[in-house]
């Protein structure tokens, strides 16, 4: 999420509109461990925090970090720390939030081992004007839905202008693969309930 410093946090993860809510209604927070410090620096009441690939218990049930690397060569050292989640709760879907990632071999795994029955996947292509995409390719997304065991939740396309793929290409995309019956790709202010 962050280098530690205010200036770099990355505002489409969390902004300070967010961030004030957190704070103002004491919301307990789970994340990484490596943003745990910086958290608390700022006033988030962190409840949890987590290394790459520990589970802990949340409400009944686990919530797991899955490593994330956002970016394809040197440029994901600038884009700071990464994490997906994967959350199991009692009598609910599991969930994966894989966060903003490219498709590494922990993604892979993670999908693999927790099979979960939906997974939120960062679709926009983002990139900069230098170095390599900060998040999955088509033939990446492509293979990431193949892989996926459940459901794939496309998001984080049309929000950004460094995000080029939109809504409307990406559900083509997946037609002309055939995969249209495995993703979901909501609007804007659009509630899914999952099943």
């Amino acid at each position: 999420m962050t280098f530690g410093f205010k200036p770099l946090q990355h505002t489409d993860h969390l902004d300070s509109d967010g961030e004030q809510f957190l704070t103002r209604h004491n919301i307990p927070v789970l994340t990484i461990a490596k943003d745990k410090a910086y958290l608390e620096k700022y006033g988030v009441d962190v409840s949890h925090s987590v290394d790459y690939w520990q589970s802990v218990e949340y409400l009944g049930g686990q919530v797991t970090a899955i490593p994330a690397q956002h970016g394809h060569g040197w440029i994901h050292k600038c884009m700071a720390n990464g994490a997906g989640f994967y959350i199991a709760l009692p009598n609910e879907p599991t969930l994966y939030i894989c966060g903003d990632t490219v498709l590494t071999d922990d993604v892979k795994q993670a999908l693999d081992q927790v099979k979960p029955d939906y997974a939120v996947l960062a679709a926009g292509e983002a990139q900069m004007d230098v170095g390599k995409p900060l998040l999955m390719s088509s033939d990446e997304l492509l293979a990431f839905i193949r892989l996926c065991p459940g459901k794939v939740i496309a998001n984080h396309m049309e929000a950004l202008n460094h995000c080029p793929l939109n809504r409307q290409h990406f559900a083509q995309l997946v037609k002309q693969h055939g995969l249209q019956d495995k993703v979901l790709i909501p609007l804007d202010g659009q509630t899914l309930e999952l099943k």
